[in-house]
């Protein structure tokens, strides 16, 4: 079949290695990619927020199934536009994919299904937000209601810390994501991801990791779209698994079905791990990055079967074979980021490294000039390997982060520090 991945980040390049894999993938496509992919598949130059542009290029190209990668594209309705043009889809609608582009929704339905997450307010103008903080006090947790790449949520440990983030927020720093804001209760504990496959009625899991939201060692410095992750995570045990499929998953899909919003895809549940519960953070609509990257790691060509049997509505026939091992990935970002970073700095030694199912650089932020593999973002690079153990998994990545030749970037030297 010939398959058709929008996206350009490292989750896509993991996705598209996973894909290729699998005898049933004859043609791949990824829109708009970056140097890594185009190494193993097509890359074409796309809107991918143009949903008349992506059924167009579908058209054009004989394409079988479209695989949307990141949030924006699902926000923008554009897995309605192509299955309306009767393309096979994964990906939820834009009614669905709520659950990640609005906090204050995502709020209602977990009120609405009784599922257990934060105590949460919601404003709209800057007096009451901080006359709320004020009142609760800190720590405390200020998010922009609205879609902000990962970046939109402050961990305020001070009263001024969480002030200084509704200026900031109302004052445009997110954009229009910052136009309302979800004020929520400081949860204690220790988070990880918990990821479902869900058709609307069946719900499947399959894994879990834990990611570095900050920027730097011993989880200091500012928030990130993620600096590295592993899996699986050993804080989430079976048992906390089931509470949090039967307390808080299970309840929200069947609360979006009933709401005649049925949430089809990859549901990617963010748990707060406490005393042996979990409580909900919060919901993605699409896989992690760069969680994605380690689960495609160990999941491999099946990958693509469990994609399809979701996109089908055949969850329930479906079953996930997991290998006993473990993978963990290192992110190298650009000098700077999460904050102001250059780009177009050469990074050599790739070409060194193996590309096995046990060890794979997936880029994210790279371009090729002249020959050359440059960055082209703030996380470049998902350094990515699996071992029998978390600590040789560690140690495998970590070996390939010292054979790259990349003055201008950096990695944390502890990923994967909680479950070692």
């Amino acid at each position: 079949m010939n398959i058709l991945i929008l996206g350009s980040g490292g989750r896509e390049h993991s996705l598209a290695w996973a894909i290729k894999q699998n005898p049933k993938c004859d043609r791949l496509i990824v829109a708009p990619g970056n140097a890594g992919i185009a190494q193993l598949a097509e890359c074409a130059d796309l809107d991918i927020l143009d949903g008349a542009a992506v059924v167009a290029f579908c058209e054009a190209n004989a394409v079988d199934f479209v695989v949307v990668g990141p949030e924006a594209p699902l926000a923008a309705g554009v897995a309605d536009m192509t299955r309306a043009a009767g393309l096979l889809t994964f990906g939820p609608s834009a009614e669905a994919a709520q659950l990640e582009a609005s906090k204050r929704f995502t709020k209602e339905v977990c009120d609405a299904c009784n599922a257990p997450t934060a105590a949460w307010a919601r404003f709209d103008k800057a007096e009451p937000a901080k006359g709320y903080i004020r009142a609760q006090g800190a720590p405390i947790v200020v998010k922009a209601d609205g879609l902000a790449a990962g970046k939109g949520v402050i961990v305020a440990m001070t009263e001024a810390e969480a002030l200084a983030a509704i200026d900031d927020m109302f004052g445009g720093e997110f954009g229009a994501a910052g136009a309302e804001v979800v004020i929520e209760e400081f949860m204690a504990g220790e988070e990880a991801s918990f990821f479902v496959l869900t058709d609307g009625e069946t719900v499947l899991p399959i894994g879990t990791a834990q990611d570095h939201k900050r920027a730097f060692d011993g989880d200091e410095g500012p928030n990130t779209g993620g600096m590295g992750a592993y899996c699986p995570a050993p804080v989430l045990t079976m048992a906390i698994q089931r509470q949090a499929l039967d307390e808080i998953v299970k309840p929200t899909v069947a609360e979006m079905t009933r709401r005649g919003m049925p949430y089809r895809g990859v549901l990617y549940a963010g748990l707060m791990i406490e005393n042996g519960r979990a409580r909900l953070v919060e919901y993605n609509a699409r896989f992690g990055d760069p969680e994605c990257q380690v689960m495609m790691m160990r999941l491999g060509a099946q990958a693509l079967d469990l994609l399809l049997a979701c996109a089908e509505g055949r969850l329930a026939e479906a079953q996930v074979n997991w290998a006993t091992d473990h993978a963990l990935t290192v992110v190298m970002a650009a000098k700077g980021y999460p904050g102001s970073y250059a780009k177009g700095s050469v990074i050599g030694g790739l070409e060194t490294l193996p590309e096995t199912s046990s060890q794979m650089v997936f880029h994210a932020g790279t371009a090729e000039r002249d020959g050359k593999i440059v960055a082209n973002g703030g996380r470049v690079l998902n350094v990515t390997a699996r071992g029998a153990t978390l600590a040789e998994a560690r140690d495998r990545a970590y070996a390939m982060v010292e054979a790259i030749d990349w003055p201008e970037g950096f990695c944390r030297k502890d990923i994967g520090w909680r479950a070692l």
